[in-house]
């Protein structure tokens, strides 16, 4: 893996970070912490276009 390709996942990463906490703070099953995260990435998707 290329030195930007490493920091843009890392970047990607930490912009997810942010929504953790509603995950981890009300939902402790996987499949809502994974619901949370897609969410998360969509949200961030639809604010680029």
């Amino acid at each position: 893996m290329s030195s930007a390709s490493y920091l843009s996942v890392g970047c990607g990463i930490n912009v997810l970070k942010g929504n953790r906490g509603m995950a981890t703070r009300y939902d402790k099953l996987a499949v809502r912490y994974e619901a949370v995260v897609i969410i998360a990435a969509i949200n961030q998707w639809l604010k680029a276009l």
